[in-house]
């Protein structure tokens, strides 16, 4: 089955993540915020080499779920290479480094 092209483009947003603005958290650390509904909160976060976030990320009763697109991510002793997909419990914190830098795609759920 295919779809027509004009109506395709009436049903789909298509964005070049790169060319959204990106705000600067902490050193070495954006987010860039992708449109989406307001039942969700989605977002692209870059860590530079070395980076940590720049204080605690404490989670709501939705908690968090985060997909490491490239690079290492490190929570705790624990390092999650590229293909990772984590779940942050409900009311759980964190505070998340990378040695070698790392792009996270997430979303949060909102009440």
């Amino acid at each position: 089955m295919t779809t027509e092209p004009s109506l395709l483009a009436r049903c789909v947003r298509a964005f070049d993540v790169d060319d959204l603005a990106a705000i600067e958290v902490g050193v070495g650390c954006t987010r860039i915020d992708l449109p989406s509904g307001k039942h969700v909160r989605i977002w692209i976060v870059d860590m530079a080499p070395g980076a940590q976030w720049p204080h605690v990320d404490q989670h709501d009763a939705q908690g968090e779920e985060v997909f490491v697109v490239s690079g290492e991510l490190i929570e705790g002793e624990q390092r999650y290479g590229a293909g990772h997909f984590l779940s942050f419990a409900p009311h759980s914190r964190h505070r998340p480094r990378t040695e070698s830098g790392v792009r996270l795609f997430g979303f949060n759920l909102r009440e």
